[in-house]
Order: structure tokens, then C-alpha cells, then sequence
């Protein structure tokens, strides 16, 4: 984690150029510039946020499309920075039951308060079919989507002291939409958090925080480069316009309900997919 040498002042107030001034975001799952969590954090920086930035760059290493370097990714954000505010990064495997503790705990450390606290980490890989579908696999994706964004929710719920702009954004998938048959422990994971979004916002709005759940859908962060494998064209294909979702296409709705422009939409479960056609 980043040492501190200051505090957010705790004064400041959001203006039209900068409406997430004098707040601080936490954005999980961000150590690859074209991932979703990056674009996000990049939006939020250039709104005037303070940023707590997590990632866990052993994850990506181990997926087919790698990992960035994670202090070059870190130093572009600082550069979107607003003048005066600051980012602090920790890496920490979600997976493991402390680790949303301990997240949220040194945001705070950081900053002194947290507002917005948006859940973008994920598991890929290590998933099948049902008939393939283990009991470890189902326990890893659980931990890391679903487990580890309850168990943040709850500890930034708990140092929230009400003022105003709570935020917290969940992310799942288009199983709602149609089938992931080849992914069941991940669709698992991301369908139990769009099924108690309602609960958990109702819960956090008697607290002056904000739940929404946003689903992507399909977007190239890597994965879906080579056109000239038939089932990423078919993806692109799927889209009216020829081509998959860009990370910043989600990051822009995102942006848009943690901020005061967005505080009339609670406990939602909304898809972002550019008219994708299944």
C-alpha cells in the first residue's frame, strides 16, 4: 500500500467540473489498462476523486491475456488525478476471508473516510460445464465475486458516517440474459449478487448509501482480439455495430451512478451491452 503524507479535506465540495471532489473511491480489480476496473478509476480520477485502488496482479499473470505492469498502470492513473488529490493502491488476493477487511481498513487509514466503493474484481479461469463443475471451483469463484463483495460492502457500510454521496456498484454478468453454460461456477458467483441486490440496497439506503449492480456485458478487455477465431467474431458479430464493448462503455455509467447525477437510481440491476443480440 501507498504511505500516505496527507489527509482529504474533508471541506471540500463537489462542483460541476469536478462533481466527485472531496470524495474518495475505491475501485477493486485494476492492474490492466484495458480492463474495466482501470477505465473506471481513470473516470472517477478525472471527476475530482481521491482513489483507493486494488489490485492483484498474480490473477492476470496466470490468464492468457497476462498482466501490465502494475507501477506503470498506477502512475498513468496519478496522471488523470485532479490537482491536490491522491491515489493509494494495495494488492490483496480477495480470495482469502480477512482480505475485504483489510481493504477497506486501509482506505481508510488513508483518507479517513471512504464514499464510493465499486466492486469490479472477478475470477476468470479454473470453470466448466456443470458435468465438469467441481466443488473447488464453485468455493473459488464464491469466495473471490461474491463472498469478498459482500464482506467489503459491509466494512465500507460500517466506517460510512453519512454524509452525503454512498456509493457502492456491484458488477455481474449477462447470465440474466441468457445462458453461460460453459462457466457455471462463475455465472453462480455474479447471479447471487444480482439476486440479493434489492435486499442489500434497502438495507444500506436506511444508511445514506447507494447499491446499484451493473452488467457489462460483453467487453474486450484482451479476450476478444483475434477476429479470426469464429466464436470472437460471432461476438463482435452479435453487436449492431460490428464490435464488442469497450472497457470505458460500462466505466461511463459507472461514473454516472456514484455521482450526484445518479442519486435517484437504488437497488437497480442495470444491463450497459449496446444492443448485444443473443
Amino acid at each position: 500500500m501507498t504511505d500516505p503524507t496527507d489527509v482529504t479535506d474533508p471541506t471540500d465540495l463537489p462542483s460541476p467540473s469536478l462533481p466527485l471532489s472531496g470524495r474518495v473511491a475505491v475501485v477493486t480489480g485494476v492492474s490492466r489498462r484495458r480492463g474495466i476496473g482501470f477505465a473506471v478509476a481513470a473516470r472517477l480520477a478525472s471527476m475530482g476523486a481521491d482513489l483507493v485502488v486494488h489490485h492483484f496482479a498474480p490473477h492476470d499473470a496466470a490468464q492468457p491475456w497476462g498482466s501490465d505492469d502494475v507501477a506503470e498502470v498506477l502512475a498513468e492513473l496519478r496522471g488523470r488525478l485532479a490537482p491536490g488529490r491522491r491515489l493509494v493502491d494495495v494488492s490483496l488476493d480477495l480470495g482469502q476471508a480477512d482480505a475485504s477487511d483489510a481493504l477497506v481498513a486501509a482506505g481508510v487509514a488513508a483518507f479517513g473516510h471512504l464514499d464510493v466503493l465499486v466492486c469490479n474484481h472477478a475470477r476468470s479461469g479454473g470453470d466448466g460445464r456443470l458435468a465438469d463443475v467441481t466443488a473447488a471451483m464453485l468455493d473459488t469463484h464464491w469466495d473471490v465475486n461474491t463472498r469478498a463483495t459482500l464482506l467489503a460492502t459491509r466494512a465500507f457500510a460500517a466506517q460510512h458516517d453519512g454524509r452525503p454521496g454512498g456509493r457502492v456498484v456491484w458488477m455481474t454478468s449477462g447470465q440474466l440474459h441468457g445462458p453461460m453454460s460453459g462457466s457455471i461456477a462463475y455465472a453462480a458467483s455474479k447471479a447471487a449478487l444480482a439476486g440479493v441486490t434489492a435486499s442489500v440496497a434497502a438495507d444500506l439506503a436506511d444508511r445514506g448509501i447507494l447499491l446499484n449492480t451493473v452488467n457489462p456485458g460483453p467487453v474486450n478487455t484482451g479476450y476478444l482480439d483475434d477476429r479470426s477465431d469464429p466464436g470472437i467474431a460471432g461476438v463482435h458479430a452479435s453487436f449492431p455495430g460490428g464490435s464488442a464493448g469497450e472497457p470505458d462503455d460500462p466505466a461511463r455509467l459507472i461514473a454516472w451512478l456514484v455521482s450526484d447525477e445518479g442519486r435517484w437510481v437504488v437497488g437497480q440491476t442495470l444491463s450497459t451491452e449496446g444492443g448485444f443480440r443473443r
